[in-house]
């Protein structure tokens, strides 16, 4: 025991001295230091503070937690894939292994959604959901990022780029502002105008440095060094497929659930076009283009379950 000790002593002394600090002066901090508790941890009560509907019906707290706790997920989705594009060496394990991490949290997040399309009474919904304009979900920012750092930017355009246009410029063609534009008069609306304010500097930024280590492109490397193996691409394609079938069909019909009725459907809070935008089978995106058939690539969006 004293030996285990005196050896950890020992490989601090020597851990602090290389970077020139005083080992003694930082044990005698965790002596005066308080031990540490769960909640201050995860910062409990601020987490719980963060939760403030704007008004007074009871389901809009269920709304806006649900929507904080998939931004988390999209936080942790963004983690993963930074891991992958920074990988040296990248091995198709460690690619594979992440990969599958993201596809449990989308596996989550579509399973959760059942608490949009049924966990909130309609007439609730459509009394606050006033109380929210502009805002829209359509302005999540990580959920744009995502899809910027899992393929080339080209695969999000609504048509291909000149040559020499740059990515500032090809930001102008990327396929969502199609689904944010004012139903009467096909202007950009408030939401979009306000996301592009806010964010197109940043993700015109990202897209630049994820040229070359997107997804995608990763894939591509490996391909070309003749390390993709089967797992990898099942894998690849279960997370195109979740990302961009799967999760915006749970988004269609939530959609439905609350804003479709007859003969006119209700506008979505930020005017977006959501009746076209949301379905699948009209994007048409899809990040892995190699990874399907043209038979599969065809029929994108027409089914939930996943090809093959």
């Amino acid at each position: 025991m004293h030996e285990t000790v005196a050896n950890k002593l020992a490989q601090l002394e020597q851990k602090f001295a290389a970077m020139g600090q005083d080992m003694n002066a930082y044990l005698e901090g965790l002596l005066q230091a308080d031990y540490l508790t769960y909640w201050d941890y995860i910062h409990l009560d601020t987490l719980l503070s963060l939760q403030n509907p704007k008004t007074a019906y009871p389901d809009e707290l269920i709304f806006v937690t649900y929507h904080q706790i998939t931004e988390l997920y999209f936080k942790l989705i963004l983690h993963e894939i930074a891991q992958i594009a920074d990988a040296s060496p990248l091995t198709a394990a460690f690619f594979t292994a992440r990969m599958q991490r993201v596809n449990r949290y989308f596996a989550l997040l579509e399973e959760s959604f059942v608490i949009m399309i049924t966990g909130m009474e309609r007439e609730q919904f459509l009394k606050f959901r006033m109380a929210l304009l502009p805002s829209s979900g359509f302005q999540s920012v990580q959920f744009r990022e995502i899809e910027i750092v899992s393929t080339d930017f080209t695969n999000l355009l609504i048509e291909p780029p000149t040559q020499a246009a740059s990515i500032a410029d090809q930001y102008e063609a990327i396929y969502w502002k199609r689904g944010a534009t004012e139903l009467a008069t096909q202007q950009k609306t408030l939401t979009l105008r306000q996301f592009d304010k806010q964010y197109s500097a940043r993700l015109i930024r990202l897209a630049e440095t994820y040229r070359v280590k997107n997804l995608n492109q990763r894939y591509q490397e490996l391909e070309q060094a003749g390390q993709v193996t089967d797992e990898l691409r099942t894998a690849l394609r279960e997370y195109d497929h979740r990302v961009n079938v799967r999760w915006k069909l749970s988004h269609l019909r939530s959609a439905v659930q609350y804003l479709h009725k007859e003969p006119d459907d209700i506008r979505a809070t930020g005017g977006t076009n959501w009746q076209t935008y949301l379905p699948p089978v009209q994007q048409q995106r899809i990040f892995f283009p190699e990874l399907w058939s043209m038979d599969e690539r065809r029929n994108w969006g027409q089914s939930v379950r996943q090809p093959g």
